[in-house]
C-alpha cells in the first residue's frame, strides 16, 4: 500500500463511513475506503461487512421479492424491460471529447459515443417510445489510454469499458461524474431505472490500484507458467478464480480481506454518488463468492435498496450449465438473477435456426421456470455484446449456431444488412416469446432494428440513426407493441405458464395471474398453421398485437408470426 492511500485510510481510522459528511463519504467510498482502518491501512468494514479473517458476514440480506404486488411506489423488477447501451457505440453528443487512438482500426477504436449522446436520447423520448424502463450502461469508469494486443492479431482500445484503470474517475471520452449523475437523474424523471456494469474481477495494469497494491492481486506467474485464462491456466476450476484475462489485466485476489473491502467499498461509492439502481456484474464465476456476499451486506448496511425498490444485481456467467449459473443466484445474499444463457441457446436453436422441435423448447421452459429458486429474477435475451448479431442466425441459412461466436467474420467478410423480410419476422417472433414469459427481457442496442454484425468487435458497430429498411422499422414497431402489451398485462410478467398447444412448429401457452389469462402463440414455420384454442375460451379472442378478432376454434397463425390472445 502506498503512502498516499495509507494516509487516507489512517485519516478514516475507526470512523464509520455512515458517520462521514456525504461529500467525504463519496470520495472515500469511490477509493474503496468504505469502512474503518487501522494504522497499517488494513480495512475492516462495519458489522455488516467482511470479517478481517476473510469469512463472510452473517446476514439475512434484503428479502427476495414476494409473489404478489409490491407496496405502491415500489419498483418491481419483474416489470422491467432492459436495454443495453454500449456507451462508446450509441450516440455522439459531444464531438469535442472524441479521442481515438492512432494506428488502431475503427472497429476496435473509440468511435465517439458518450454520456451526452445518451442524455439526448433519453430526453428525446427514444427509450420511452420503445417501452424501455431499465437502462444497462457499459462501465463508465476510466479506461487506459493506448492500444493493446488482442488474441486475434488486432490491436484494441478500452472503448468497451472492461479494462478499468482509475477506479475513482469517469472515462473522459464519455464525460464526467456530473454528467453521469445527470443521465441517471434524467432517466429517473422518465421513469427509467439505470444499472451499469461494475467490473470487479480485474483492473488494467496501469491502474493506480494495481500499481500501489500489487499484493491485492494474483501473480501472473503460477509455478513457472504465465497464468492467462485459456493459456497457462484454464478458464475453469481454481484456475478460473486467479487467471488473468489478458497479460495486462491483473486479477483481484479477493481472498485478501483488504482487497475485497476496497473493491466492495468502491462499488458502494459509485452507487451512492450516482444514484444508480443496480449493477450488472461482470464475469461472476471468476471471483470468490465472498465478494458478492459482502457487497449485498454493504448495500444493506447503507440502506440501499430498502425503500422505493430493490437494488437489482444481475450477473453474467457465460455458461451453458444451469447449475453453475444458479450457484450465484441468491436474492438474500448474492445475485437477484443472471442472464439466462441456457434459455437463450434453446430459443435461438428452436426459433431462429428452426432446429429440433418446439417440444424441446416447452420441455426446457417447464424445468427452467422454477430452476433458479424463489425470488430470483433472471434476464432473458437473444443478443448481447459477446455474440454475433441474431439477425444473421435468423436468416434462411443461419450463419452461426446457438453457441457460435462469429469471430471468424469479425474483421473480414463481415455480414451485411439482410434486405428480405424473413429474418426480421423470425427475430420478431423470438422477441414475442421473451416478452411473453417471466424474467426481464433484454434488448441489446440495435437489435430492435436487427442491426448487422458478426462476432466481437463487429457486433459493436455504431448505432444506426436513420436509413433503416422497411423490415427493420417493422421489427422495431413490433417490439414497441410488445412492450405496451407487457406493461398493460401483469399476467405476462408474473403469471403462471401452461402449455395450450404443442407441435413441432407451433407452440401456444397461457399466462394466468388469477385475474386474466392470455395465450401466446408462436409459429416458426414458413407456412400458415391453424390450431384450436376453444378449450381455453369459447367464441373469439382479440390478438393484442394486430388488434384483430380471431375465432378460438380456428386460430390461423401466419408464417414466422406470433399472437398474444386475450
Amino acid at each position: 500500500m502506498t503512502r498516499t492511500l495509507t494516509i487516507a485510510l489512517v485519516a478514516l481510522a475507526s470512523v464509520a463511513c455512515s458517520e462521514l459528511p456525504p461529500s467525504l463519504y463519496f470520495d472515500a467510498a469511490l477509493r474503496g475506503d468504505a469502512g474503518t482502518a487501522d494504522a497499517d491501512g488494513n480495512v475492516t468494514p462495519g458489522t455488516d461487512g467482511p470479517r478481517p479473517d476473510g469469512t463472510p458476514p452473517v446476514t439475512d440480506g434484503p428479502p427476495p421479492l414476494p409473489d404478489g404486488p409490491l407496496p405502491p411506489g415500489t419498483f418491481d423488477w419483474r416489470d422491467g424491460v432492459m436495454y443495453f447501451v454500449l456507451l462508446d457505440r450509441f450516440y455522439d453528443g459531444n464531438s469535442s471529447n472524441n479521442k481515438p487512438e492512432p494506428n488502431v482500426e475503427t472497429a476496435a477504436n473509440w468511435q465517439g459515443g458518450d454520456l451526452a449522446g445518451l442524455l439526448s436520447r433519453i430526453k428525446s423520448g427514444y427509450f420511452t417510445d420503445l417501452g424501455v424502463n431499465v437502462l444497462w450502461l457499459s462501465s463508465p469508469v476510466d479506461a487506459p489510454d493506448g492500444k493493446y494486443p488482442g488474441t486475434d492479431g488486432h490491436d484494441y482500445t478500452g472503448y468497451h469499458g472492461y479494462w478499468p484503470a482509475d477506479l475513482t474517475k469517469v472515462e473522459e471520452r464519455l464525460g464526467d461524474v456530473a454528467l453521469l449523475k445527470q443521465v441517471v437523474d434524467e432517466a429517473h424523471k422518465a421513469g427509467i431505472k439505470v444499472i451499469f456494469d461494475y467490473v470487479m474481477n480485474h483492473v488494467h495494469d496501469t491502474s493506480p490500484t494495481y500499481q500501489q497494491n500489487q499484493g491485492w492481486f494474483w501473480p501472473l506467474d503460477k509455478n513457472g507458467a504465465t497464468c492467462v485464462c485459456g493459456g497457462g491456466c484454464s478458464w475453469g476450476g481454481s484456475d478460473g478464480l486467479r487467471c488473468w484475462f489478458d497479460p495486462f489485466l491483473p486479477d483481484f485476489n479477493f481472498t485478501v480481506p483488504a482487497a475485497r473491502s476496497f473493491s466492495v467499498g468502491n462499488a458502494v461509492g459509485w452507487v451512492k454518488q450516482t444514484g444508480i439502481d443496480g449493477f450488472r456484474l461482470d464475469a461472476v464465476k471468476h471471483i470468490e463468492d465472498s465478494w458478492l456476499v459482502d457487497l449485498r451486506s454493504a448495500l444493506k448496511s447503507q440502506g440501499i435498496g430498502t425503500t422505493g425498490g430493490r437494488f437489482y444485481m444481475v450477473g453474467e456467467t457465460f455458461d451453458g450449465d444451469r447449475g453453475v449459473i444458479k450457484a450465484y443466484v441468491d436474492p438474500s445474499n448474492k445475485l437477484d438473477g443472471q442472464f439466462d444463457f441456457p434459455l437463450r441457446a434453446v430459443v435461438v436453436k428452436t426459433l431462429l435456426r428452426r432446429q429440433g422441435s418446439l417440444k424441446e423448447l416447452d420441455t426446457f421452459m417447464n424445468s427452467n421456470d422454477t430452476f433458479y429458486g424463489p425470488g430470483s429474477i433472471m434476464s432473458t435475451f437473444i443478443g448481447n455484446h459477446d455474440l454475433p448479431r441474431p439477425i444473421h442466425i435468423a436468416e434462411d441459412n443461419s450463419l452461426w449456431d446457438e453457441w457460435g461466436g462469429g469471430k471468424e467474420r469479425a474483421w473480414n467478410n463481415r455480414p451485411t444488412q439482410p434486405t428480405y423480410a424473413r429474418p426480421y419476422e423470425r427475430l420478431a417472433t423470438a422477441f414475442t416469446l421473451l416478452f411473453g414469459i417471466q424474467g426481464i427481457p433484454l434488448i441489446y442496442y440495435g437489435d430492435e432494428i436487427g442491426m448487422a454484425g458478426a462476432g466481437d468487435p463487429d457486433n459493436r458497430r455504431m448505432m444506426t440513426w436513420g436509413g433503416e429498411n422497411p423490415h427493420q422499422l417493422a421489427l422495431r414497431d413490433h417490439i414497441k407493441q410488445l412492450t405496451k402489451i407487457r406493461a398493460a398485462h401483469p399476467a405476462l410478467r408474473r403469471g403462471a405458464r401452461k402449455e395450450a398447444w404443442l407441435a413441432d412448429d407451433v407452440y401456444a401457452f397461457t399466462r394466468s395471474d388469477g385475474k386474466e389469462t392470455l395465450v401466446v402463440v408462436i409459429n416458426r414455420s414458413d407456412t400458415s398453421q391453424t390450431i384450436k384454442l376453444d378449450h381455453i375460451k369459447k367464441g373469439y379472442f382479440t390478438d393484442l398485437i394486430s388488434n384483430q378478432s380471431i375465432a378460438a376454434d380456428n386460430v390461423v397463425v401466419l408464417p414466422r408470426a406470433s399472437l398474444i390472445l386475450q
